[in-house]
This record gives C-alpha cells, sequence and structure tokens, in this order.
C-alpha cells in the first residue's frame, strides 16, 4: 500500500513539472504616451483579454507597461498588436525572465 502511494504522489509531481509554462514578462513603452488614469485604465482593461496575459502593470512616471504572459499562448508581437487595437504603438524596452528562467538563453535584455 505504500509502494502505491508513493508511485502516485511521484507520479502526479511528474505530471506537474510537465505542465509547467513558459512565464515571461515584457516591459513596453507606449506611442501616444499615457498620462492619467484613463489611459491606463484603457489599457489595462483591452489587453487583459489578449489570449496568454496573466498581469498588466502600468507606470505612468516611467512611462511603462509591464506585462507577464504565458509563451506558449502568445508572444511579444500578439501583444503588440493587441495594442494596436486600442490605438496604442506599443514598443518592447525589456524583456524580463523570471526566476526559474533566469539561465534560459531566450531570455535576454533588448533595449
Amino acid at each position: 500500500m505504500m509502494k502505491q502511494t508513493m508511485l502516485i504522489i511521484a507520479m502526479m509531481f511528474t505530471a506537474t513539472c510537465g505542465m509547467a509554462k513558459d512565464i515571461k514578462t515584457v516591459v513596453f513603452t507606449t506611442s501616444p504616451q499615457m498620462h492619467c488614469e484613463s489611459c491606463e485604465n484603457k489599457i489595462k482593461g483591452n489587453l487583459r483579454f489578449e489570449k496568454g496575459v496573466k498581469n498588466i502593470e502600468t507606470n505612468i512616471e516611467k512611462q511603462q507597461v509591464v506585462v507577464t504572459y504565458d509563451a506558449d499562448k502568445t508572444s511579444v508581437e500578439k501583444l503588440q498588436r493587441g495594442f494596436e487595437k486600442i490605438g496604442y504603438d506599443a514598443k518592447e524596452v525589456k524583456a524580463v525572465c523570471k526566476q526559474e528562467t533566469a539561465s534560459d538563453a531566450s531570455c535576454e535584455k533588448h533595449d
């Protein structure tokens, strides 16, 4: 009975690790620039419907939009098209890696 339980636990752990998502974060600047809370709400309210988007943070002072997304479901280019749908041109400032993928060569800074 104990061996079966351990085997089941090991199989569940393996299945969970196999389903790990490729979560990435990218920083954008927009044109036109965000200048008020309404701009932030427009971006957050619309971009959240793009497939794969996990989190959106806006910062008027820094003129940045930080988007955390599932790279298995979307890409930087698709996110940029999402901005275009609401009248913004989004330029990638840099890609940010999560700690789990910090050694991944695909996570590089872009300026």
